[in-house]
């Protein structure tokens, strides 16, 4: 709202007093206004949720070990009072001794008994759905 203009106000002479040709005139000191606001609803919004899917094929890589073992015939008399050998890595290959009693109270070793374990990879890709 914009307000309006000062205009000067302009009254007649009181009838007492003799005619002239002078007006009165009463400058307009302020005007006020007043404004006020109002909530109206001019429109409204319904929302709604749409999920789509789709597949896409991921790329994976598997890991998994393999584990080769062999056995190796040995036959060796150990020397008197020796202690039975003990397990050994040479390499990635763990050799685990095989030792057998014979009547005379000697140890025999008969095989050892070769683990060797080695990683391989496999590609495995996966389908999978996503919802956006």
């Amino acid at each position: 709202m914009t307000p309006t203009p000062a205009r000067p106000f302009v009254a007649a002479a009181a009838p007492s007093a003799p005619e002239t040709d002078a007006e009165l005139r009463v400058p307009i000191i302020a005007e006020s206004v007043v404004l006020t606001k109002e909530l109206v609803e001019t429109g409204r919004v319904r929302l709604t949720r749409t999920v789509s899917e789709h597949t896409e094929t991921l790329p994976l890589d598997l890991r998994h070990d393999e584990v080769q073992t062999e056995r190796v015939a040995r036959n060796q008399v150990l020397a008197d009072g020796a202690p039975a050998p003990e397990s050994r890595y040479e390499g990635d290959t763990l050799v685990i001794p095989v030792v057998r009693e014979v009547l005379v109270k000697r140890l025999l070793l008969v095989e050892e008994v070769r683990v060797t374990r080695r990683q391989a990879v496999r590609a495995a890709p996966q389908t999978v759905t996503l919802r956006r």
